[in-house]
């Protein structure tokens, strides 16, 4: 619906030649209406986040072997160190509920695939994938030899 300036409205009406008791009546009704209600407040601004990838190695064997993870967020002025924590915090509150008393999160991926996310938020936390992810590993170089580049559309030998 298309919004009208109340001193428009109040040209309109002047040219129809209406009371002036009964027009400025209409126009003090107006400007209050287009006054905004004192009990609406402002929503805080958005808390700024960075993505955390919470690595699960029960066994301590990162390097050797494959392993999954989690990617979550926290907000950006606050340690990754301090993730873990909100995990155990927001696991802690699920299991105190009435549906985590019969279904209690035992472990960390239990807790970032069933824990609802209302428990997160109120530990600062997001959870972006439930279900675990693989990771690759990768020593950060681009190799110099047999290097493969893209041929008509293809994976092709570099000649």
């Amino acid at each position: 619906m298309p919004k009208i300036d109340v001193n428009k409205v109040a040209e309109i009406l002047k040219k129809n030649q209406l009371d002036p008791a009964l027009l400025r009546r209409v126009i003090e009704e107006m400007n209050l209406a287009a006054q905004p209600d004192p009990g609406e407040e402002e929503k805080p601004p958005a808390v700024k986040k960075q993505f955390v990838v919470l690595a699960s190695d029960p066994k301590g064997i990162l390097p050797e072997e494959d392993f999954v993870a989690w990617v979550l967020q926290i907000p950006e002025d606050k340690s990754v160190a301090s993730t873990l924590e909100r995990v155990h915090r927001a696991a802690y509150e699920f299991n105190a509920s009435k549906k985590g008393r019969m279904l209690p999160a035992k472990t960390v991926g239990d807790t970032l695939e069933n824990v609802p996310a209302k428990f997160f938020k109120e530990a600062e936390c997001w959870v972006k994938t439930k279900t675990p992810v693989l990771v690759v590993r990768t020593d950060n170089e681009i190799p110099k030899d047999n290097l493969k580049v893209v041929k008509g559309g293809r994976l092709d030998d570099e000649e």
